[in-house]
């Protein structure tokens, strides 16, 4: 049985049942170690132990059992070599009520096989750090769907290594990470994808500062930003993600919210928890708050013009050029589909300046990724330079 040295980061498996990328992952993940680290530590000891074991075989003469160890030895380090094939986590992007594929092929790393063994495909979704849903599992012509993907998920099978799963008519509780193992042999493939809401949350406020906006100016402000109000369902897929915001805004059904994962004393105290904080609805005329937009992306092209410019310049630096002065929509599109970073602020066509970082570093928002807001400058400064969008023609 597989064993966790005490002390050490190494996981040891004395069968080559226990090499299941199941079993070693979960043990390696608990150890101070990458996963990689550790199991290519598994390969190297267990190289080494069963030396010892060869060498100590030949010491008493028992020729059997070098041979046996041998065979033993070869089948452990091969199966370890192959075992694992744990791909980098993929995202793509879909909207509710959509069809999504998840990508899943299984690549042959060896020509061993058993006769007559079929491939083993399973998908799970991971909930959290500790609990995966099943979804399907299929083995040759026998198929099996769990739960609410009985009706609305299949295998693609383009292929006899295809594991593709195809996921339609998407519901909230469908975004999020998806494992899929595919075994046939001895090759194993695992590949975990992510479902991603198509499309970006972000707050805002105008230039006159926080809580200015009942429902309709909040609307006009999301349309003049390429962007409309956002629903509760985008809110909280964007909250799922990550999205933290002290400051209300009003979303599409009339409602008042804020997303809070890192609960604290100056945004509602700490004994409501992580979650959507809500005001419930208000007067839509008279009621003031900000406003959560949401845009699906945009069919262009965002770039920077670096020169130190006034707001007028900065709109006829990007006109020279054949595109308009970006909105805070193409921004944040630009910034989270295509993890647009510059560590420059330039001016932006509602008079606010903001640079967008995807990796974080030193000077240039060193805690998180974000779109860093500078402010609401005086138009006449000369200082930023010019985000601009050119669309496709």
């Amino acid at each position: 049985e597989p064993k966790l040295s005490s002390g050490t980061s190494t996981v040891i498996c004395l069968h080559p049942s226990t090499t299941k990328q199941g079993k070693a992952e979960h043990l390696c993940a608990s150890s101070s170690v990458s996963v990689d680290q550790c199991l290519s530590q598994f390969s190297l000891l267990s190289f080494f132990f069963f030396a010892f074991l060869v060498k100590r075989a030949l010491d008493k003469g028992k020729k059997d059992k070098m041979i046996s160890l041998l065979s033993f030895v070869l089948f452990c380090l091969t199966f370890a070599n192959n075992a694992y094939r744990a791909e980098s986590l993929h995202k793509v992007f879909a909207n509710p009520g959509g069809n999504v594929t998840l990508p899943c092929q299984l690549t042959r790393n060896t020509g061993l096989s058993f006769g007559g063994m079929g491939t083993r495909i399973k998908w799970t979704k991971i909930e959290d750090a500790f609990t995966e849903v099943d979804v399907l599992v299929s083995m040759g012509f026998h198929k099996v769907k769990y739960g609410r993907f009985q009706n609305h998920a299949h295998l693609r099978e383009a292929d006899e290594n295809d594991a593709t799963l195809i996921i339609n008519n998407l519901q909230l509780e469908d975004f999020g990470t998806y494992r899929c193992e595919v075994i046939r042999g001895m090759d194993e493939n695992i590949v975990e994808v992510e479902i991603r809401m198509q499309g970006v949350v972000f707050p805002y406020s105008p230039r006159l500062g926080r809580y200015n906006l009942n429902f309709h100016d909040a609307e006009a402000a999301c349309l003049e930003q390429n962007a409309v109000v956002a629903s509760f369902n985008q809110l909280y897929q964007a909250w799922k993600g990550g999205l933290d915001w002290c400051n209300a805004g009003w979303l599409s059904d009339g409602t008042v919210q804020y997303p809070i994962t890192k609960p604290r004393e100056p945004c509602g105290g700490t004994r409501a928890g992580a979650g959507l904080r809500s005001y419930g609805q208000r007067d839509k005329a008279n009621s003031r708050f900000d406003v959560f937009c949401f845009t699906g992306g945009y069919d262009g092209q965002v770039f920077f013009v670096d020169q130190k410019l006034t707001y007028t310049e900065a709109v006829q630096a990007c006109q020279d050029d054949g595109a308009e002065l970006a909105k805070v929509g193409h921004m944040f599109a630009a910034w989270k589909l295509h993890g647009y970073d510059r560590c420059d602020a330039g001016w932006l066509s509602d008079g606010s300046v903001r640079y967008p970082i995807s990796r974080p570093r030193m000077k240039c928002s060193p805690t998180e990724a974000a779109v860093r807001f500078i402010g609401f400058p005086d138009k006449k400064h000369r200082v930023y330079g010019a985000y601009c969008y050119r669309a496709h023609q």
